[in-house]
């Protein structure tokens, strides 16, 4: 699982009837120094690319997430779904102790 903030959401003419319910958020990922920063870090756009995430928890912009991408994010739903990345918490605290090796 992967950590990110929400900066968006994303509106949908049309939409794939399995993933009735839910939602796609647009989410940038955290970066080294984020997770130092904790939780008020806020968004660090330009480093790596956002991705769009489903979500049916309900996240909003601001919050933090955490994520799966690949095969791994169809598997809660119950028939084979088009989707690359899935919200898998809401994140309330964080605690980040780095390794000193």
């Amino acid at each position: 699982m992967k950590l990110g903030t929400v900066i968006g959401r994303v509106t949908l003419s049309r939409g794939e009837p399995s993933l009735t319910g839910g939602r796609f958020l647009v989410v940038s990922p955290f970066s080294r120094e984020q997770y130092a920063k904790g939780l008020d870090a806020g968004a660090d756009m330009g480093k790596d690319p956002s991705l769009v995430v489903y979500d049916d928890l309900g996240g909003g912009v601001g919050d933090v997430i955490g994520y799966e991408e690949g095969a791994e994010a169809a598997q809660p739903l119950p028939q084979p779904t088009p989707i690359d990345a899935i919200n898998c918490a809401l994140v309330d605290e964080m605690f980040y102790r780095p390794w000193k090796g």
